[in-house]
């Protein structure tokens, strides 16, 4: 027995770097998984694995949580109700849109505004609403729907993505996530969402205006790229959900803890779809990192952010 799992495990292997070679070449890809900690690649027309690495080790998925979060308010059939901010629903960690008690929303707009620029005041205030005034039942709704739709190793302890001591265990892996993903992508008004690069909105009473801009810096860079959503806190790192189309080509890609998301994911999409660019010398081009003028209602509390 012991024997006929090792050939199984064995084949996968095999399976998997012939996968990874018909899209990357091996230097490429050995490169991308020592900067990223868990790593999966899936061309989604083809249902091939291009490349993975400790897919189902245990994570924290930061604000890639805010998928779930915003799937849950789309099949709410709610997105057109009108949300009035409470305390609680503002006194969360950055980013944050910088909504005000007393303020009222559509939650169609609380829900862009927690997919675009990751902010939390937004996701809590659809998981305190959708919750009927309680945030733990609205994560046990996360958590149902994660099982449902074939989450096997991922537990929701809040709508934004914390994952301090004070929010439990609150983690996921990146396989689970590829599946998270791949169920949401299914539903158009999420995809409109996910490749949003800004979104204006007011409150309904007061008037006040707000503007969110995404943080997902493919979107601004390249023109394939189709969402779907980033991921910050300290104890999470770096992490991106991203996806490119062209062609017979639908390229998902999920990196958790990734020292090199920006650069990583440019290279894997444009060895995969290697007439991405016109030129040699531009396929590799770095991503800025230099931040956009345009300011939003964020707060600066750098230490404890989570995007």
């Amino acid at each position: 027995m012991t024997q006929k799992i090792l050939s199984l495990i064995c084949g996968a292997c095999i399976i998997t770097s012939s996968l990874s070679a018909a899209y990357l070449d091996k230097e490429t890809a050995d490169r991308i998984k020592r900067n990223t900690d868990s790593i999966i690649a899936k061309d989604l027309n083809s249902k091939q694995l291009i490349f993975a690495k400790d897919e189902q080790k245990i994570n924290q998925p930061a604000s890639l949580t805010k998928i779930m979060t915003a799937m849950l308010a789309i099949e709410s059939g709610r997105m057109n109700d009108v949300v009035t901010i409470t305390r609680e629903m503002i006194q969360v960690e950055p980013t944050k849109a910088g909504l005000r008690v007393g303020e009222r929303f559509y939650l169609r707009d609380l829900v862009k505004a927690a997919m675009v620029m990751s902010a939390n005041d937004a996701a809590m205030s659809i998981g305190v609403y959708l919750g009927d005034g309680d945030v733990d039942k609205f994560v046990g709704m996360m958590n149902r729907k994660a099982k449902a739709i074939g989450m096997k190793n991922t537990n929701f302890t809040n709508p934004c993505g914390f994952d301090s001591s004070n929010f439990g265990h609150h983690y996921s892996t990146a396989l689970d996530l590829l599946t998270l993903s791949e169920y949401a992508i299914k539903n158009n008004a999420f995809n409109d969402m996910a490749k949003l690069k800004r979104h204006d909105f007011q409150a309904v009473n007061t008037k006040r205006k707000y503007a969110a801009y995404t943080h997902n810096k493919l979107l601004n860079n390249y023109k394939y790229a189709v969402g779907i959503k980033t991921g910050y806190t300290q104890k999470a790192g770096p992490c991106l959900i991203a996806r490119a189309k062209k062609d017979n080509k639908d390229i998902l890609v999920v990196m958790l803890n990734s020292e090199h998301r920006w650069n990583d994911i440019k290279t894997i999409f444009e060895d995969v779809l290697p007439d991405l660019t016109e030129t040699k010398s531009s396929s590799h081009k770095v991503i800025s990192h230099s931040k956009s003028t345009k300011k939003t209602a964020s707060t600066k509390r750098k230490a404890h952010k989570i995007a």
